[in-house]
């Protein structure tokens, strides 16, 4: 058994076609099905089974790729790391964010970074995420670090926070609420109401709010980040509790303040505990931690 049998096995698990996967791996069919057979006897099992012109993994096949997948993933995980440290001066740092910080807050962040001669071989790589993605993205090494909201139960992450977000209620320009400065959250009951998705940060802390302020408000859309909510609601489809953040300064909308709104919403910046961080890495979380900023 060699590292090239696990890729090759790997690929044509996710694929399920010889074909396919020996184009991706540029490696002729037959030396492909060859190197599988003697992977198969090696085992002393059988990995696929044909399925019309395409092939799926046996009971045992699938056992056998949990460990596969985890094992190149460390090796990965492993060059990376190796790599990394053989650049004190550079060196590339993978982020992921939630939405509100992507017009402004993390490229600003970042430049700033950059700017300063000594970062200027470092390089990033972006991703926007939901904040259950980032924390999973986390912990199997696909991400650095992450900007996020906080979750429960996550002992492995550490999360401190970076930015205070205030929540507003944000309603068509036309609605029965518009004139008003403040209400009273109780007011919210009687409208079509638009939130996040359920399992992101700012959803599950929506729904919070009204679970605590025993109101049940008649949901009719869960949204991805403010420009799906804001959407919606200028053409008067519902209202919504929403970040406040730039993107708000929309003329077919009005904000208003809700009285019993003393939730906090942070942004955090999370990593995981005891990981090591290259000299690159390193850095970054520190500038971040001695320049707060806001969005």
């Amino acid at each position: 058994m060699n590292l090239n049998q696990l890729y090759y096995f790997k690929t044509i698990a996710n694929l399920q076609h010889f074909r396919i996967a020996s184009e991706k791996l540029n490696v002729s069919q037959p030396s492909l099905s060859a190197s599988m057979a003697n992977l198969e006897d090696e085992l002393g099992i059988k990995l696929f089974e044909k399925q019309g012109r395409n092939v799926k993994l046996t009971k045992y096949g699938k056992i056998f790729l949990e460990y596969v997948e985890s094992s190149l993933e460390t090796l990965e995980v492993g060059i990376n790391k190796i790599k990394t440290l053989t650049n004190n001066k550079g060196g590339n740092i993978d982020i992921a964010y939630v939405f509100p910080l992507a017009p402004s807050y993390i490229p600003k962040i970042v430049r700033n970074f950059l700017d300063q001669n000594e970062n200027k071989n470092i390089s990033f790589s972006f991703k926007q995420e939901l904040t259950s993605q980032i924390i999973e993205g986390l912990k199997n090494s696909k991400y650095d670090l992450g900007f996020c909201s906080y979750m429960e139960n996550e002992e492995n992450i550490i999360f401190e926070p970076i930015i205070e977000q205030e929540l507003v209620l944000i309603v068509p320009k036309n609605h029965p609420l518009s004139d008003k400065k403040e209400i009273s959250i109780k007011e919210i009951e009687k409208y079509n109401v638009i939130i996040y998705f359920k399992e992101s940060g700012l959803g599950q802390l929506t729904c919070k709010i009204f679970n605590d302020n025993n109101i049940n408000p008649n949901i009719i859309f869960e949204g991805e980040n403010e420009h799906a909510i804001l959407g919606l609601v200028a053409e008067n489809f519902g209202i919504a509790l929403v970040g406040k953040t730039p993107l708000l300064k929309n003329n077919n909308i009005k904000q208003i303040k809700v009285k019993e709104l003393n939730y906090k919403r942070y942004i955090y910046l999370a990593y995981v505990k005891n990981r090591y961080f290259p000299p690159a890495i390193q850095k970054f979380l520190e500038y971040i931690k001695k320049n707060p900023s806001s969005l």
